[in-house]
């Protein structure tokens, strides 16, 4: 009651205080402990902690699976966090319990329509390959789903948007003439391909006998496979210039460059044959 009175003032600091004493008397009644979660969420919402907004309703969810007020609160905090695809899960959840609940309609279709505006307003291409149990991808895979990003890296980073409004994308890098790679999880979008390579190869790596790959000697290269062509990219450029460029395909959410030493001999005979735009 303490809490709720607090509430009402908009006083939420002291709700959210008075909300988590009441969780620490551990009371066994599930329906009271997920209401008080479901309070505190809504109070540190308003704060503007939305992280431990999402806490407090997931927590709720867990005590009472069918509670509304938790679904729409998690809901409402994914959209704060721009994490569309999560937000619209928690709405198809609510909306399975009541079908008609206003908010959760209209949040859904928000959800949606703000996945796909950050895909066009970037005007990057997308290509998702069906997986093997999956002949076809639903409309919405097709689209830029931002948490459901279906990922093939083995580390099952995934593109997200961070507090900025940024895009961190996982990036794999492909040295062809040793077959190595290198995985970047979260290479910021504004962030240039030679300040990556300056960090990566602060330190020869222990494949590289011959000494050859430093940052300054290197060329980067994307494959369009459609037209079976290959891209030079300027070092300087941004991952979103590049991933901005007509012929590049960002294929299973993961952005993908090959590395060459310039004018290897490893080089010359690997475009040997091949369509190459250099810079």
């Amino acid at each position: 009651n303490e809490g709720n009175e607090y509430f009402r003032e908009r006083d939420y600091k002291r709700a959210v205080i008075a909300y988590t004493e009441g969780l620490k008397k551990n009371c066994e009644d599930p329906e009271l402990n997920a209401m008080l979660h479901t309070n505190r969420g809504a109070a540190q919402f308003y704060l503007g902690n939305y992280r431990s907004a999402l806490n407090d309703a997931i927590q709720a969810k867990k005590l009472k699976p069918t509670h509304l007020k938790a679904i729409i609160r998690g809901a409402l905090c994914h959209m704060e966090l721009k994490n569309f695809s999560e937000a619209i899960a928690w709405c198809e959840e609510g909306l399975r319990i009541d079908s008609k609940e206003k908010k959760l309609v209209e949040m859904r279709a928000k959800a949606d329509k703000l996945k796909v505006n950050i895909k066009a307003e970037r005007n990057i291409k997308l290509v998702l390959e069906p997986s093997n149990e999956e002949e076809e991808i639903s409309d919405g895979l097709a689209e830029l789903s931002l948490d459901g990003f279906h990922s093939d890296n083995a580390t099952g980073a995934k593109v997200h948007l961070d507090a900025d409004g940024n895009l961190n994308w996982p990036v794999l890098f492909l040295y062809p003439e040793h077959e190595q790679t290198d995985f970047i999880a979260a290479f910021h979008e504004n962030s240039r391909f030679i300040d990556h390579l300056m960090v990566m190869f602060a330190e020869l790596p222990p494949w590289d006998l011959e000494r050859k790959y430093l940052p300054s000697n290197l060329e980067l290269y994307f494959e369009d496979e459609e037209r079976a062509e290959m891209y030079e990219l300027n070092p300087e450029h941004t991952l979103l210039q590049v991933l901005q460029h007509q012929r590049y395909f960002v294929k299973a959410g993961t952005p993908t460059v090959l590395a060459f030493v310039k004018r290897s001999p490893f080089s010359k005979k690997y475009f040997s044959g091949k369509n190459v735009h250099r810079l």
